[in-house]
C-alpha cells in the first residue's frame, strides 16, 4: 500500500475544495494535496438553475449595504452563529473579486458596478450570476489556478476515513475506485470539502454523480447541527436541475397525466382563481424552496406537486408550449407585479417557452443541450432535496470539533433555517479561505500517532471487507432501497410517527448492513462503502429531524405533523424560541447525544484602523 504525506490535505474537487488548495499555497502552504473521487464529479461542476446566484455584498447602487447589514441578514435566518454570519459577510468581496481575477465575467453596467438582483430572504440587491453555470465556471477557474501551481491531485481516489488519534487528525485513509486496492496519506491538517450529503435521497436534484462523504466527520467523533434544515424544491427530473426563477417567472402551464394517459391542469382545481394561480406561479421563481409559513401562498404549489406525483401516482409536467389558464386571451387577467416584471424584461409575449428564449435563452438552450426540447415537449418535474443548510459544525476558522479537522463549502454546517439565494457559493469561498489561512498562520500541530491511527483502521477495513464478501453483489438494489425510505419519510413532508418508524428500520438496516451488502469483485468496494456511508448518514440525519420536530414544531422546509393526512392537516406550529439555539448532534456508540446552547451573537470588532493593522501584523508575523 502506498502511503503519501503532505502538510495539508484538501478532499474535493469542487468549488470549495480547490480554493482552499489554491488559498493554502498562495498563504505559503506550498505542501499540500487534494484527494478526490472524480475530478469531473461533484455539485459544483454538475449543477446549476435558470441562472445560478453568487450572493455577495452589494457592489453597486445607493442602497447603503455594509458588511454589518449583510451579516444581520445571514444571522436573521434563525440557528446561526454571529461569528460565522459576519465572516460570510466580510469575507465575501475577497472572494467574489478573486474569482473575477481568475476570469469569471460577473456583468457589470458601464461604468464597472457589479450590478445585482434580489434572490430569497435578500433585502439587498446582492445576488449575481453568469448565467446556468456560475459554479461550474467557478470551478473551472479554480482548477486552472491550483494546476497552473502544480498542485498534486490525487483523482479517482475515494476517502473512507479519517486517521485521528488523541490529539486530532493525522491523516486520510482512502480507496482507488475502479481497482479497491487502498492508499493512505499522512497529513495533519484535513479539509472535507465534499459537499452536502446528497446520497441520502431518491428524489433529489444533486448531479447523481455527487453522493457526498459526511460519514468521514462522523466517524471521526466531529459534532453536526441543523441537519433538519435543508432546501427542497420544484426540478427536473429527467435531467436533474432546479425549475427555479426564469422558469416559473414566465408562467409555464402545470399539468398532469395519469395511467391512461389523461392530462389535467391541474393547479386549476385547488386555487380560488386564475389569477390567484398566476400570481402564485410567477412567486414560485423567487420563493423556488418550499416555505412551510408559505402554504397558503407560493408553496401551495409544491403541495400540490407531491399530492399529483406521489399520493396519486401521476406524472407532473410543466408545459412551456401552451398558455396556461388565464392567458388565454392575453394579460388582462396576470397582477400588475408579474406584468410589470415581463415588460421590463421584454417578454410580455404570447407563450412561456418565448418568454423563456426572451428572458433568459442560456436557461431554454440548457435543456436542449441534455435532449429535452422545451419548444416541443414538457419537462417533467418532482418536489427535491437540493441543498442542505446543516452539517458539520465549524467555528469562525471553519475547524471541526476535531483538532485539524475542517470543513468547508455545503459540508460545513454554516447556514441555519433560512438563507438568501446563493449564500452557498459564496460559503464555498469564504469557508475554504478561512480554513486556508488559519492553517496557513496559525497552525501548530504536533506530528500525531499516524502508524497506530492507520494500523486500527486498516484491521477495521479487513473485518469490514471479509464480512460483505458474497458471490453475487447487492449494493445497487440496496441503495435504492435506503434512498427511497429517505424520501418518503424525512424529507419536506414530516410525519413523527413514520419518521419514527423509519429511524427504527434504518437502525435495523445498520443492524444487518453485513448480511445483505455484498460485493465480488474489489472494483465494487467503492459502493460498499458508499452504502455504509448512505446509512450512517441517514441514522444521524433522522435522529436530528426528528428531535427538532419534537422540539420546535415545524420550521423552514419542515412541514411537521403528528400523524394525518398533510393535505387535511395544519402543521404542527414553530416554536420561534428554536431560532435562537443551536442545537449540536454527536455520534455515539450508544446513539446520538444532543446539546442545546444560545447562538453566538455578531460580535464587537475592531474597527480602528491602526489598532486593527498592529494586530493583523502580529497575527500573521509579517507573513502577508
Amino acid at each position: 500500500m502506498k502511503i503519501f504525506e503532505h502538510k495539508a490535505l484538501v478532499i474535493g474537487s469542487g468549488c470549495a475544495g480547490y480554493n482552499c488548495a489554491d488559498c493554502l499555497y498562495e498563504y505559503g502552504v506550498k505542501d499540500v494535496a487534494i484527494v478526490t473521487e472524480g475530478r469531473n464529479m461533484g455539485t459544483s461542476r454538475n449543477t446549476g438553475s435558470d441562472k445560478q446566484t453568487y450572493y455577495k455584498l452589494s457592489l453597486a447602487g445607493d442602497e447603503g449595504d455594509s458588511v454589518y447589514g449583510m451579516a444581520q441578514t445571514l444571522f436573521s435566518g434563525g440557528a446561526v452563529d454571529g461569528e460565522i454570519a459576519l465572516c460570510e459577510a466580510a469575507n465575501s468581496v475577497a472572494g467574489f473579486m478573486k474569482l473575477v481575477g481568475l476570469g469569471m465575467r460577473f456583468p457589470t453596467n458601464e461604468y464597472g458596478e457589479y450590478v445585482g438582483y434580489k434572490t430569497d430572504h435578500d433585502p439587498f440587491r446582492r445576488a449575481t450570476s453568469i448565467g446556468p453555470y456560475t459554479s461550474k465556471k467557478m470551478t473551472e477557474v479554480l482548477e486552472r489556478s491550483v494546476q497552473r501551481k502544480n498542485i498534486p491531485v490525487y483523482d479517482n481516489c475515494q476517502a473512507i476515513r479519517v486517521l485521528r488519534d488523541g490529539s486530532g487528525v493525522v491523516g486520510v485513509l482512502a480507496l482507488n475506485v475502479f481497482t479497491g486496492e487502498r492508499v493512505a496519506f499522512r497529513a495533519p491538517y484535513v479539509v472535507l470539502a465534499t459537499g452536502g450529503p446528497a446520497a441520502v435521497y431518491a428524489d433529489s436534484v444533486y448531479p447523481e454523480c455527487h453522493t457526498g462523504s459526511s460519514a468521514l466527520a462522523i466517524d471521526a467523533g466531529a459534532e453536526f447541527i441543523n441537519l433538519s434544515e435543508w432546501q427542497y424544491g420544484l426540478a427536473s427530473v429527467d435531467f436533474r436541475w432546479n425549475v427555479s426563477g426564469t422558469y416559473q417567472q414566465v408562467l409555464p402551464r402545470y399539468i398532469s397525466v395519469d395511467e391512461k394517459g389523461t392530462e389535467r391542469e391541474f393547479l386549476t382545481e385547488h386555487f380560488q382563481s386564475a389569477e390567484d394561480m398566476l400570481a402564485n406561479i410567477f412567486l414560485k421563481g423567487y420563493e423556488w424552496p418550499f416555505d412551510v409559513r408559505k402554504i397558503h401562498g407560493s408553496s401551495y404549489i409544491d403541495l400540490l406537486v407531491y399530492r399529483e406525483s406521489v399520493l396519486l401516482g401521476r406524472k407532473v409536467y410543466l408545459d412551456f408550449t401552451r398558455e396556461p389558464s388565464g392567458l388565454e386571451e392575453g394579460f388582462s387577467r396576470l397582477g400588475e407585479t408579474a406584468r410589470e416584471y415581463l415588460r421590463n424584461s421584454g417578454a410580455l409575449i404570447p407563450l412561456p417557452i418565448r418568454r423563456l428564449k426572451a428572458m433568459n435563452p442560456g436557461a431554454a438552450a440548457l435543456y436542449a443541450e441534455h435532449g429535452i426540447d422545451l419548444e416541443k415537449q414538457p419537462l417533467r418535474i418532482a418536489v427535491c432535496a437540493q441543498h442542505c443548510n446543516g452539517g458539520v459544525r465549524v467555528d469562525e476558522n471553519w475547524q471541526t470539533s476535531v483538532g485539524g479537522l475542517y470543513a468547508c463549502g455545503e459540508a460545513a454546517g454554516t447556514f441555519g433555517i433560512f438563507r438568501p439565494g446563493g449564500t452557498a457559493l459564496n460559503s464555498t469561498q469564504v469557508g475554504s479561505l478561512r480554513a486556508a489561512r488559519h492553517i496557513a498562520f496559525f497552525g501548530k500541530r504536533e506530528e500525531g500517532d499516524f502508524d497506530g491511527a492507520l494500523a486500527a483502521a486498516l484491521a477495521e477495513c479487513d473485518a469490514f471487507e471479509g464480512k460483505t464478501k458474497g458471490n453475487a453483489s447487492t449494493l445497487s438494489a440496496l441503495r435504492e432501497e435506503y434512498q427511497r425510505g429517505m424520501s418518503e419519510n424525512f424529507a419536506f413532508l414530516r410525519d413523527i410517527k413514520k419518521m419514527q418508524a423509519h429511524l427504527s428500520r434504518i437502525k435495523g438496516q445498520t443492524a444487518e448492513f453485513s448480511r445483505k451488502n455484498k460485493w465480488k469483485e474489489r472494483e465494487e468496494l467503492f459502493m460498499l462503502y458508499k452504502n455504509r456511508e448512505i446509512l450512517l448518514t441517514q441514522e444521524l440525519i433522522g435522529e436530528y429531524m426528528l428531535h427538532i420536530a419534537r422540539r420546535f414544531g415545524s420550521r423552514g422546509s419542515a412541514f411537521v405533523t403528528d400523524g394525518g393526512d398533510f393535505m387535511m392537516r395544519s402543521p404542527l406550529s414553530e416554536k420561534e424560541e428554536g431560532r435562537g439555539k443551536l442545537v449540536i448532534a454527536k455520534k455515539q456508540e450508544d446513539g446520538v447525544a444532543f446539546s442545546e446552547r444560545a447562538v453566538h451573537p455578531i460580535p464587537e470588532r475592531e474597527l480602528w484602523f491602526e489598532k486593527a493593522w498592529n494586530r493583523f501584523n502580529a497575527e500573521i508575523g509579517g507573513k502577508i
